[in-house]
């Protein structure tokens, strides 16, 4: 020790620190969970995986998925994780997966994994609509708490609700989505017409409406159950409600990208997603999760939250998807918030 001296020892430990962190596999991932998900889930995966580090690309998920078909024939993904499984199923449909047998993947409920052997998804946790609605400025304005879709096309609610664009939203998505189904198409066509008349603004994240809601900027947001549940727990005066109709869902899922120069790590976060541990962690944020027995009580999560998930197609949506969002776009567009 005398011979080299204390820099020596300093500057050589710091040399294979720096050596065991570039062995790591860097492992980019797109997604459109939550800001607030994003360090749990990285710190359980790298815990459990010290080789493998996942580098984030985040945004909502209409974004993420034209992001993603934009960039079909030069990637930049390895994963996709956490983002719509009818985004996923578009994915696949245009050659973008890469199936993986998915370890404890026979574990899972079986309405959160493909079908196929090997699937070319799994899911998370499924996320539904749900709208949010202020008591305080309900009770100031005069406009009563809705129970019903039908009810938010009152004239009282006009200019005093706001919903996600389902173009730059999963969560606006599978609103609509989830009416042309449980309504038919024609009549769920006719719904958002009238509820457009109600319409403030159409924003581009599916958590905002809720926000603002809970702010008091407007009195009703059309979000999801997740966001709904947090503003509430946040101490915000809001209501979650659960129409009385249903209410339109998708899961989070998530699959390989094809073409990965990282298969391997990619097989251990898609492992790791199907194992117990990571669904606990899911149920911090989701009431619904894809492990069975996981089903811990989150604080303000709507009570029948499962009874009111409408029969839902997912093949439906994927295939329908850009014929949707150009009618959508077509006829309400006009008062969507600018993009930043």
């Amino acid at each position: 020790m005398t011979r080299f001296g204390t820099g020596f020892v300093v500057a050589l430990a710091a040399a294979l620190a720096a050596g065991a962190a570039s062995a790591k596999t860097q492992l980019t991932v797109y997604t459109a969970l939550e800001n607030e998900q994003l360090r749990p889930y990285k710190a359980a995966f790298e815990a459990a995986n010290p080789d493998v580090e996942i580098v984030w690309v985040r945004d909502s998920t209409g974004v993420i998925t034209a992001r993603l078909l934009a960039e079909k024939a030069n990637p930049k993904a390895d994963v996709i994780m956490g983002v719509a499984v009818t985004s996923l199923i578009l994915f696949e449909n245009e050659g973008m997966i890469e199936p993986y047998a998915v370890r404890g993947a026979d574990q899972l409920r079986p309405a959160f994994r493909d079908a196929k052997n090997p699937p070319a998804w799994i899911g998370m946790d499924a996320y539904m609509s749900a709208v949010c609605y202020n008591t305080v400025e309900g009770q100031k304005k005069n406009i009563p708490q809705p129970t019903s879709w039908a009810d938010l096309l009152k004239p009282e609610y006009r200019g005093q609700i706001v919903m996600p664009n389902p173009a730059s939203s999963g969560t606006g998505f599978l609103s609509v989505s989830g009416w042309l189904q449980s309504m038919g198409e024609a009549p769920g066509w006719k719904y958002m017409d009238g509820l457009h008349q109600n319409v403030a603004v159409y924003t581009h994240s599916g958590s905002a409406p809720c926000v603002q809601a809970a702010r008091g900027e407007y009195v009703v947001g059309i979000s999801f159950e997740y966001r709904a549940a947090q503003e509430k727990t946040k101490g915000a005066p809001i209501s979650v409600i659960l129409p009385t109709e249903g209410v339109g869902w998708d899961l989070e899922a998530s699959a390989i990208h094809k073409g990965t120069k990282n298969l391997e790590a990619a097989k251990k976060l898609m492992d790791w997603t199907a194992t117990k541990d990571a669904n606990v962690l899911f149920n911090n944020y989701f009431g619904v999760v894809a492990y069975p027995g996981v089903n811990k009580e989150v604080a303000n999560y709507p009570k029948d939250a499962e009874a009111k998930m409408i029969k839902n197609d997912f093949a439906f949506s994927a295939k329908n998807r850009d014929a949707i969002l150009t009618e959508w776009t077509k006829r309400y567009d006009g008062k969507s918030a600018p993009k930043k």
